[in-house]
Formats: C-alpha cells, sequence, structure tokens
C-alpha cells in the first residue's frame, strides 16, 4: 500500500467541451482561438438565447442506450470523459484494487433538465405522474455514482459542490485522498450542462450574461474592455490522479503532475467576489506553498476569466497580489462558455496539456484590455513558451475559491 505524497501523477485526461469531444479535439478547438458561442433553440424566447454547446453528443450514441435511459447530460458526460481519462491513463479493471479508486466530481447546479416537467406534471394534479427517476437522475452525486457503477470501482465516493470552483475543488479533495494514503487512484473532474430556461434566465436576471445576442460568437470578452458578461456552456472533464509509487509501479507516464491545492472563502457577498480579490489572492498563495513553490516559479495562469465586469478586475488584483509580475494568462471561457461546476476541470486538464506541449491557448475575443487589469493576457493566437509550472484559479458564488498548481513531469 502507497504511504504518503507531496504530488500525484495525472495520468490521464477525459475532457467533453464544446470545442469537441476528447482532449486532442478540445486542444485543438482551442488553438483556433475562435468562439463556440451561437444561437441555442432550447433558449428560445429568452432575453438571452445563446450558448456553447456540445456538438453531436448523442446520449445513447456515446454512453449506450443501457445506460442513457436513467442518465441526465451533465451525468453521460462525466461518463464518458471518465471512459476517455482510463482509456488514455492506460488503466483496466486488471491494473488496479477496485477498493483503492476513488471518484470525485464537482457539480454546481447539477441538473435541471427534468425539473421543470416534474414540476408541470405536480402542477397539473397529476403526482403519479412523476417518474421515479426524477431524483435519480439529477442529484449532485450521480455522476461520481454512475462513473463506479461503469467501472466497477468502490473506494471512496463523492460529490463537491462549490458552485463554479467544483471541479477544482473536486481535484483537490482527490489529491488529498492520494496524499493521504487513502486511494492509489481518483478519477476527478467535474460536469454539468446550465445550457437550461431556468439558469438562463437566472444568470440573465443577474446581469451576469453577455447580451450580445446578435454577435454570439463574440460575446463573452474575457479581460477585455468590452466585456458584458459570459454565455453558458456544458461539458465534463475527468483527470486521473494516481499516486506516484503506483504510477510508477506499473510504468505509467505521467502527463504532469499536481503538485498544490488552495481553497478559501471570500465570506463577503453570495454572488459577488470580494473586490480586491483577497479570497482568490488566499486560494492561490495556499496552493503555491502546498506546492513547495513561490510566485516566481509559476510560468503561466489559467484564469477564471468569465467575462464579467466585477470578476476579472477582482481576479487580475488577485494576480497582482500574489506575483509581484503576474506571468502570462489565459482564459477559456471566451471559447468555451462558462460550464458552471465543470469549467475548473476542463481548465485543469487544459492547463496540463499546456504543460506537456509548452503552449498557451489564446483567449477568445479578447482585444482591448481594460487598462485597469494590467495582465499579460494571451489573445488572438497560441504562445509557445518553455512552461515548467502553471496554476489554475476557479472563482464560485458564495465566495468560493480554488486554486491549483501543476507541474511538468
Amino acid at each position: 500500500m502507497p504511504g504518503q505524497c507531496r504530488e500525484v501523477a495525472v495520468t490521464g485526461l477525459g475532457v467533453i467541451s464544446p470545442a469537441g469531444i476528447g482532449a486532442q479535439a478540445t486542444w485543438d478547438g482551442l488553438l483556433t482561438g475562435r468562439s463556440t458561442a451561437a444561437r441555442d433553440p432550447e433558449l428560445a424566447g429568452l432575453p438571452v438565447d445563446i450558448s456553447c454547446r456540445v456538438p453531436d453528443f448523442d446520449t445513447a450514441a456515446r454512453v449506450g442506450r443501457k445506460a442513457a435511459w436513467r442518465l441526465d447530460r451533465f451525468v453521460a458526460m462525466a461518463l464518458l470523459a471518465a471512459r476517455h481519462a482510463v482509456a488514455d491513463a492506460g488503466l483496466g479493471p486488471t491494473d488496479w484494487d477496485a477498493a483503492r479508486v476513488g471518484v470525485v466530481m464537482g457539480t454546481g447546479t447539477a441538473s435541471m433538465e427534468r425539473y421543470v416537467g416534474e414540476f408541470a406534471k405536480l402542477a397539473a394534479g397529476r403526482p403519479l405522474d412523476i417518474s421515479p427517476l426524477a431524483i435519480t437522475r439529477s442529484v449532485p452525486n450521480m455522476a461520481a455514482a454512475e462513473i463506479a457503477l461503469d467501472l466497477t470501482v468502490t473506494g471512496p465516493n463523492f460529490a463537491v459542490s462549490t458552485a463554479c470552483a467544483s471541479g477544482s475543488s473536486a481535484l483537490g479533495v482527490a489529491r488529498d485522498l492520494l496524499r493521504a494514503g487513502t486511494c492509489d487512484i481518483v478519477l476527478a473532474g467535474g460536469a454539468e450542462s446550465a445550457r437550461h430556461p431556468i439558469p438562463a434566465a437566472c444568470f440573465h436576471r443577474m446581469g451576469a450574461l453577455s447580451q450580445r445576442r446578435e454577435d454570439p460568437a463574440g460575446a463573452c470578452r474575457p479581460f477585455d474592455a468590452g466585456r458584458d458578461g459570459f454565455v453558458l456552456s456544458e461539458g465534463a472533464a475527468v483527470l486521473v490522479l494516481e499516486h506516484p509509487d503506483h504510477a510508477r509501479a506499473r510504468g505509467a507516464r505521467p502527463r504532469a503532475h499536481l503538485a498544490g491545492y488552495g481553497a478559501s472563502c471570500d465570506a463577503y457577498h453570495y454572488a459577488a467576489p470580494e473586490p480586491d480579490g483577497r479570497g482568490a489572492a488566499a486560494a492561490l498563495t495556499a496552493a503555491l506553498a502546498d506546492a513547495g513553490l513561490g510566485p516566481g516559479d509559476i510560468d503561466h495562469i489559467n484564469a477564471h476569466g468569465t467575462g464579467t465586469r466585477r470578476n476579472d478586475l477582482a481576479e487580475a488584483k488577485a494576480l497582482h497580489t500574489v506575483f509581484p509580475e503576474p506571468p502570462a494568462v489565459t482564459s477559456l471561457k471566451g471559447a468555451l462558455g462558462h460550464a458552471i461546476g465543470a469549467a475548473g476541470a476542463i481548465e485543469a486538464a487544459v492547463t496540463v496539456m499546456s504543460l506537456q506541449r509548452d503552449t498557451i491557448p489564446p483567449t477568445a475575443n479578447h482585444e482591448d484590455l481594460d487598462l485597469d487589469i494590467d495582465l499579460d493576457i494571451v489573445a488572438k493566437v497560441p504562445r509557445t513558451t518553455a512552461l515548467s509550472a502553471a496554476a489554475s484559479l476557479s472563482i464560485g458564488f458564495g465566495g468560493q475559491n480554488a486554486a491549483l498548481v501543476f507541474r511538468s513531469a
């Protein structure tokens, strides 16, 4: 049984995103610097009817009819991402002790996909027509549970919910399970499908969504002077995190190492970030200390970068607090939209690929830097540069902050 360890190996990636199904497809799409946002028929009639949708995701075709009938979309995406990640890691049932394989998945809103229809039945006085699966297909823990069912792994299994930081938080908690020697392997990440009229209407009324309905592809503009909000999105990402002794024993070649994790809460406002980014800075500082690295060791930041006026400004202040000279920054939300509970996991997976390729994807739609932000934003084209360590930062409603530090393998 492996003992305690300082950092853990990332040996597999599975990514389902609006840029494509698969980690490589997502990477290739991001390098184009183009947004995936478009008008969404499922949001027709709403004040904001644009989203970033995973292309060609037919649940039955992707995960099989036997499982598809009981899965909501976010769970199906999680399941497919987990299968991709395990295959990428070169793992199978003969390579692990199932009782020492855990699953930790983050989600924000879980699923509202079915609830409107079920509530309508109740309002119409037809309670006996409510689906017996209304709860089991939509509660937050089902992404982790269905992955365990699919792969027959029986270790610790639970959900983490810290709003838009959920995916990052799940990776941090999973890292702790490995560091403590509780597990040999943990499949961790996030899943969400927020393309639904209820979150779309809610976020619109909060003033969080971009109003550029006539220019969907130019809507989300992280750190840009003309930014006016984000675009709702969906997706999933699962990372295979492995105890270094276990990875070494089976001859696995890590993609990168998860070296540090830090978390904090603003305790400032239920939805708005603390204006000076103190909470985000605290999470980043904790992650650096956890990794045994200093600010000068970080070559790149994969930012939360929602494209809202408040978040981007607070995040920029956080980066200036932690880094005397912040390293190169990118935000994926200009291209992929905001996948809420999946966003942090997708961004972590892309951070790993950046380290492997010494390449930073551009921030889509970033044209004119807000002079109050003053960051080195990678824009228009990918940037090739030597990368040895990078951080990914996530910020969520409730003042939730999570930061991850990855190191090259």
